[in-house]
C-alpha cells in the first residue's frame, strides 16, 4: 500500500510514516500543507492519502479542502481524514464527492495502532472508515434526517449507523448481539428501502452510507 501523509506537525507526520512503514507499507511522501499534498499525489503513484484538517497557512480547514480537491482530481486515491476536529461543512462534501475510498477518524479516539492501520487499508481498498462521533455530528448538522429515519425501522437505523462506521456484517452482529443472518436481512431491507439495486459499478454498501450521511 502506497501512502501520502499530509500533516503539519513534524513529530506526528514522521510518526505516521514510521508506523505505516513498520507494517510493510510504503510512505511515498510526507508533506505539511494542502498544496504539497496535491503535488505529491500528482507526482507519486499512491493508493491512499492520510490528511489532517488544520494546516498552513491559516490552520483552519486547508487540509479538508485539499482532500476534496484530491478526490475530484484523483478519485482513484482513497482519502482518510485524520484529525482532532470534526468539520461538518466540508466533511459532508468530501463524502459526497465519491462513492468509495473515504474515511474520517478522530486522533484522540483511535484506540490502538492496529485499528488505525486497518482503517487506512479499508479506505485504500475502496471502503469507508468513519468515527461514530463524526457520524453523530454530521447527522446533527443534517436538516433532512427525519425523512430517512422514518423510512427505516429503529434496528435498520442502528445497522446503517454501524455500516457508516465501516463495520462488517460480522462486526455489526457482534455489536448488536444478533446473528449474521439477521444482519444480512436488515442490510437487504436497507438497500431496498433506499432504492439501491444491484449494480456492477457501484458499491451499494458505500452508497447506503453516503445516503445516510447526506440525509
Amino acid at each position: 500500500m502506497r501512502i501520502v501523509i499530509a500533516e503539519d506537525a513534524a513529530v506526528m507526520r514522521e510518526g505516521l510514516v514510521r508506523l505505516l512503514e513498520d507494517r510493510g507499507h510504503e510512505g511515498v511522501a510526507a508533506v505539511a500543507d494542502g498544496d504539497a499534498l496535491l503535488d505529491a499525489a500528482r507526482t507519486h503513484p499512491s493508493d491512499v492519502a492520510v490528511v489532517d484538517i488544520r494546516m498552513p497557512p491559516t490552520h483552519t480547514d486547508e487540509g479538508l479542502r485539499a482532500a476534496i480537491a484530491l478526490r475530484r482530481e484523483r478519485p482513484d486515491i482513497g482519502v482518510l481524514v485524520f484529525s482532532q476536529y470534526v468539520e461538518t461543512r466540508y466533511a459532508t462534501q468530501l463524502l459526497a464527492d465519491g462513492s468509495a475510498g473515504v474515511g474520517y477518524l478522530l486522533k484522540d479516539r483511535v484506540a490502538d495502532v492496529g485499528e488505525f492501520v486497518d482503517a487506512v487499508q479499508r479506505v485504500a481498498g475502496g471502503g469507508t472508515a468513519l468515527d461514530p462521533e463524526v457520524v453523530s455530528q454530521l447527522l446533527g448538522a443534517s436538516r433532512r434526517g427525519a425523512a430517512l429515519d422514518a423510512s427505516l425501522t429503529p434496528r435498520e437505523n442502528e445497522v446503517l449507523a454501524l455500516m457508516a462506521e465501516g463495520r462488517s456484517n460480522a462486526g455489526i452482529a457482534e455489536r448488536l448481539v444478533i446473528t449474521d443472518g439477521a444482519v444480512e436481512k436488515h442490510v437487504a431491507n436497507i438497500f431496498a428501502k433506499l432504492d439501491l439495486p444491484v449494480s456492477e459499478s457501484d458499491n451499494r454498501r458505500v452508497l447506503a452510507v453516503l445516503r445516510y450521511l447526506q440525509s
